[in-house]
């Protein structure tokens, strides 16, 4: 079973419309609920007069921050679902809930709001003065606007920089983005006779989500219950709980009816947690020999009005600057700051598309500096299975050798530098990205429960999480795998806090490895037992035994056979009989990093290389991707065709952000709030993606498997900047690579000239 690709045991519903998603979920007497938000990035509400919607018929509740209990949250605990002090253009400020969203519409109109307009900052470094606005002054525990601060030293930078042969320096710049995917977000909410609370929402990390609803909202998580129905794609987007679920709850709690909540697709832009833009500066040193010798950093992260999940994305910044390759030295600054703007949440990749666009043109640099194949150049600096990084990060399996040897195979390499006068270069970008897990957490477990009834069926409740990544397929396919019976015998259920174990919830390419482990462990437990009875019945030892498609045989003796089933029933249906069913609790052999960020945060990483092939247009700035070529270190394909998917994937959503993703302010509004405006690529703009899978096998992985969830994303933006340099001999600085901004550093070629040996 391991190695096949199956179809996707999900697949036919979705394919026949049968899914019911999260807008799908309809409740007897359910109510629309709608949200009003502010129109000033920076204000104090000095009275709101709901009287006017109360009194539509239709409406049944109306909550703002002046008739609702509600406590802060998030990372900096600088955050309440319904605002009296608005920070950014879209903030919460009322929510109602009616029959239908005709009259919900009417009542958010019908609300009286008056406001104390405020100054607001939206540039970093403006905020960064001493003079800037306050975004956040109510809080005395922090310097100004700098919310976090994530610094990080290793080795004798002085020593290091004066052993460089070259040292390059730059500054590289992301913009705002959006993981935009197919599905809004959408909550729904009820109270039973009871007092009991039923949430239905898209949301990773069911656990956390229902003990942050409890403490927001002064409830008893006990008695909440979370359910996961199918999610049409969160990319990140949903990782966080957000103002959207604990403004749901209040609605049903007032009307004492269900209430829904379902963004429109603008909403989806400007109500939801979004990719934060980042400034890193960057110098990096290596000798004459190509050896990489240090890298010193100091980086501005732009987390906008509030610190959700994005504040922490500097974890993994820091990770790509300190190890994707060997260094002797290294030096992070890192600051978040407070911008008056919509917030930043956990987008595919988690910064690490930001870092590695910095690190990667650097490299590059440094190859043309000293006149070496910028692929021969990191094939002598990358990692190696038994290297500890700077940071603590153990190696254990390492294809990245292999993934640059792969794409610079593929991609017909050897053109790379000889197609300029035809305006055509090629890039290479590489990666390194937790596989295994990512100790952020005192726990990053995964809980698993396997029964087997007594007519074969097998049912694995799993603590994972199902975003559409496919991970019910891979869980039944480890489960199918370790028991030895047909991948058609087992279901997953993982949609119900009320029934599934405790899981962290699905984030850092996890579930994999994580769940997939938790699952093995318990059908492993489940096996031997099956074994036992089938030992009884063959009068055989059960360590002679083996299974194989369902069937039960003495090793040596084929003809001393019997089906799985018929064990199962004969275990359970005699005197004394027993069920089948195991549970298992998988904690990766991890560790929190220190104050210093040092720690083995993941019990395995992913690596992998792209390389692309640019044609630029040197009258309009046009940048066109003719190819991109993908190799990607996976442990082992436990479904090749899903982890293929998945890097294709996450390529074009990288291709996006490179090339046309970006969402627009003016004042603090979003001046895109669509996919056709906001610039989502379609699939005439996916040129041909060739993918290679490098299996390595790591050692702690189910069956050496290891996370691929997001790679496919993270070096695609730097390998496309890479081959324009090579193409036209400027430098890209920021992405996504507009034809405006390709036009200005043409004409102006000084501020992005590409550095070449003398």
């Amino acid at each position: 079973m391991i190695g096949s690709s199956p179809p996707r045991l999900d697949g036919r519903a979705k394919v026949l419309g049968q899914t019911a998603f999260a807008s799908d979920i309809r409740l007897p007497g359910m109510l629309v609920g709608k949200i009003l938000r502010s129109p000033h990035a920076n204000a104090r509400i000095r009275r709101i007069d709901s009287s006017r919607a109360e009194a539509l018929p239709g409406v049944h509740a109306v909550v703002h921050a002046g008739n609702v209990h509600q406590r802060p949250f998030g990372y900096g605990v600088d955050n309440v679902p319904l605002k009296d002090h608005p920070r950014y253009a879209g903030d919460e400020v009322a929510a109602v809930a009616a029959e239908d969203e005709e009259i919900a519409e009417r009542a958010l109109e019908a609300i009286e709001v008056d406001y104390e307009v405020l100054p607001a900052v939206f540039d970093p470094f403006q905020a960064l003065e001493a003079d800037a606005p306050r975004v956040h002054d109510e809080r005395h525990d922090i310097e100004g606007n700098v919310s976090m601060r994530w610094d990080f030293e290793h080795g004798d930078l002085g020593a290091a920089e004066r052993a460089a042969a070259v040292v390059v320096e730059g500054t590289y710049s992301s913009p705002l983005s959006a993981p935009a995917s197919i599905e809004t977000h959408c909550c729904s909410a009820a109270f039973d006779p009871n007092g009991d609370l039923d949430v239905w929402t898209g949301v990773h990390m069911a656990f956390m989500y229902r003990k942050a609803l409890a403490d927001a909202l002064g409830l008893d998580w006990r008695a909440i219950r979370v359910h996961q129905p199918p999610i049409g794609g969160s990319f990140g987007g949903k990782i966080d709980i957000d103002p959207l679920d604990f403004i749901t709850v209040l609605l049903a709690r007032a009307a004492r009816r269900p209430v829904r909540i379902h963004f429109t697709r603008e909403e989806e832009f400007v109500g939801s947690r979004l990719r934060q833009p980042m400034h890193i500066h960057l110098r990096t040193g290596a000798d004459a020999e190509g050896r990489i010798l240090f890298r010193d950093a100091d980086i501005v992260s732009d987390n906008g009005a509030y610190n959700a999940w994005g504040s922490h994305a500097l974890l993994v910044v820091m990770q790509t600057i300190s190890s994707l390759y060997r260094l002797q030295a290294c030096r992070v600054r890192s600051r978040v700051v407070y911008t008056n703007k919509p917030y930043g949440g956990s987008v595919r990749g988690f910064g690490n598309p930001e870092a590695t666009f910095a690190v990667e043109q650097q490299t590059d640099e440094l190859a043309d500096a000293l006149g070496i194949d910028p692929i021969e150049l990191r094939l002598r600096n990358a990692n190696r299975p038994g290297d500890v990084t700077p940071q603590g990060m153990r190696i254990t399996s390492c294809g990245l050798e292999e993934c640059l040897r792969q794409v610079r195979e593929r991609s017909g390499w050897e053109r790379r530098g000889r197609m300029r006068e035809r305006h055509r270069g090629l890039g290479c970008a590489a990666y390194i990205h937790v596989g295994g897990g990512a100790r952020i957490y005192p726990s990053d477990g995964c809980g698993s429960i396997l029964k087997m009834d007594e007519a074969g069926r097998v049912t694995l409740i799993s603590g994972a999480s199902e975003l559409g990544q496919g991970s019910q397929t891979v869980l039944a396919m480890v489960v199918a795998e370790t028991l030895g019976v047909p991948l058609s015998a087992v279901r997953v259920v993982q949609d119900d806090t009320e029934l599934k174990p405790w899981d962290v919830g699905a984030h850092a390419s996890r579930t994999t490895f994580v769940a997939g482990n938790s699952a093995r462990l318990a059908a492993l437990e489940v096996r031997q037992r099956l074994l036992e009875t089938a030992g009884e019945l063959l009068e055989a030892d059960s360590a002679d035994l083996v299974v194989e498609d369902g069937l039960i045989s003495v090793r040596g003796s084929p003809q001393r056979a019997i089906a799985y089933d018929r064990v199962a029933r004969r275990r359970l249906l005699r005197q004394g009989g027993s069920t089948l069913i195991a549970q298992s609790f998988y904690d990766p052999p991890t560790e929190p990093q220190d104050e210093h960020y040092r720690g083995n945060i993941s019990a395995a990483y992913g690596f992998g290389a792209h390389v692309a092939e640019v044609e630029v247009d040197p009258e309009t700035g046009l940048v066109s991707v003719l190819g991109l070529w993908c190799a990607h270190d996976v442990g082992r394909a436990l479904h090749p065709a899903g982890a293929i998917g998945q890097v294709t994937g996450g390529a074009v959503m990288g291709l996006g952000l490179a090339l046309t993703e970006e969402l627009g302010l003016a004042d603090g509004h979003v001046l895109q709030p669509s996919p056709r405006e906001y610039g989502m690529l379609t699939a005439l703009g996916v040129p041909p993606i060739d993918v290679s899978l490098v299996e390595t096998l790591d050692p702690e992985g189910p069956f050496g498997a290891k996370g691929v969830g997001e790679g496919g994303l993270i070096p695609v933006a730097a390998a496309v900047a890479n081959a324009v340099a090579d193409a036209t001999g400027i430098r890209p600085r920021s992405y996504p690579l507009a034809p405006w901004k390709v036009l200005e550093w043409l004409r102006e070629p000084e501020l992005s000239r590409v550095r070449r040996p003398t």
